[in-house]
């Protein structure tokens, strides 16, 4: 089915001719920690609030990183240095694929890059970037970090002499990317939350900003209260989750 069909005419000499564009259908997923978790990327909702054996608050907050900045460091450059071994599982590249038959832009709450390693082309990140960095200075400037050199300590600074930190929203600070997100999920016209318990805000309430007409998909393979009662729940990974709706997204070409 066709969302949009555009006309425009030509002129070649008496001749005119119809060049007829269509508008693909845009798919809105906001996925979570459960989307890498077939990586082997770790997370913390599933082991008592430890990441990596790692409280969350000394590690993921404001006040971790005033008490021990030391620790914060080694503990995201051990989260980079996981990273580079981990690769994009098929549910990612399932993701990816789908942007042969529709407009896909992809919201996460992950601070990996293996959406874009999949082949993924818009992807905003909700929650941060983990192969980032930040100046703790006025401005807060965000700098890339090199493949061959993906760690920072104590005493390494931007230019203006600020302490580097990671470019991580933690638990307690606000989500610049909020609104951002909140207007890319107001466009969709297929909805999919994949990996994530949607107890973590502000992202959760980004349901609430889902067009009424749009279709909403949930895949996870834990017992998730779905919020609303119109959302079909696939419990799978996201692996086999993405298969399944694969299939059913062909009604909505």
């Amino acid at each position: 089915m066709l969302t949009e069909i555009s006309r425009k005419r030509t002129e070649t000499g008496t001749k005119t001719k119809d060049i007829v564009t269509m508008s693909k259908k845009k798919i809105v997923v906001l996925t979570g920690a459960g989307m890498s978790a077939e990586s082997g990327l770790s997370t913390f909702r599933a082991t008592g609030g430890l990441w990596e054996q790692h409280r969350i608050e000394d590690v993921a907050t404001p006040e971790g990183w005033h008490k021990n900045p030391g620790l914060v460091l080694e503990f995201y450059n051990q989260r980079r240095k996981q990273l580079i071994t981990a690769l994009p599982n098929a549910g990612h590249l399932a993701l990816a694929a789908l942007e042969k038959d529709f407009e896909v832009e992809i919201i996460t709450q992950n601070v990996d890059d293996l959406h874009e390693r999949a082949g993924s082309s818009k992807v905003l990140h909700l929650h941060g970037e983990l192969t980032k960095v930040r100046s703790t200075g006025p401005g807060a400037e965000v700098f890339e970090l090199s493949p061959d050199q993906y760690t920072t300590h104590l005493g390494d600074k931007c230019p203006k002499g600020y302490q580097l930190r990671p470019h991580i929203v933690w638990f307690g600070e606000a989500v610049p990317e909020i609104d951002n997100a909140i207007h890319i999920t107001g466009q969709a016209d297929v909805f999919v939350v994949i990996g994530t318990s949607l107890n973590v805000y502000p992202a959760a309430g980004l349901l609430h900003y889902v067009p009424r007409t749009a279709p909403v998909f949930l895949i996870d393979p834990n017992e998730v209260i779905a919020p609303q009662p119109h959302i079909a729940v696939i419990k799978k990974g996201a692996s086999e989750g993405m298969k399944e709706l694969t299939e059913l997204l062909k009604a909505y070409r």
